[in-house]
């Protein structure tokens, strides 16, 4: 009886043993994406924000090239001309144009006026008490009634 649970347990640990050696097959995944290949461009000129900047970029393939430029705070045009492939990765070229002008401040503080400190008189009143004053008169014993 315990030969037949034995050899029972054995080829059950046999065989969960070599199930994963079974060879696994994958599908082929084919390839559905078509060849990369777009460009644009769009420029942002806000009076009311002041923003102001463009972007325009070409892509054919694994190659990308493209420029964006803004103006900077301080009157700079700033502009980036990128190329990204597969083989040099990605490159940035950054020049700055234009000169940096700051503006000159819009408000100029005010000057600071101390007004003199009055302090408000000493009174001294007399000292009101929240309950009235009676004079004690004491209690009488009452007399006691003996029944």
């Amino acid at each position: 009886m315990h030969a037949a649970t034995f050899f029972a347990l054995g080829a059950a640990l046999v065989a969960v043993a070599n199930a994963g050696l079974a060879p696994v097959v994958l599908a082929p995944v084919a390839s559905n994406y078509a060849y990369p290949k777009y460009s644009f461009n769009y420029g942002v000129n806000d009076p009311h924000t002041g923003d102001q900047k463009s972007q325009s970029e070409v892509r054919d393939g694994d190659v990308v090239k493209g420029q964006y430029s803004l103006v900077e705070p301080d009157g700079s045009i700033r502009t980036v001309d990128y190329t990204a492939d597969s083989i040099n990765g990605f490159n940035a070229v950054v020049t700055k144009s234009g000169h940096a002008a700051h503006p000159a401040p819009l408000l100029k503080a005010a000057p600071v006026v101390h007004a003199p400190v009055v302090h408000a008189p000493v009174v001294h009143a007399p000292v009101a008490h929240a309950y009235p004053s009676y004079p004690y008169a004491g209690y009488a014993a009452s007399p006691l009634a003996y029944y």
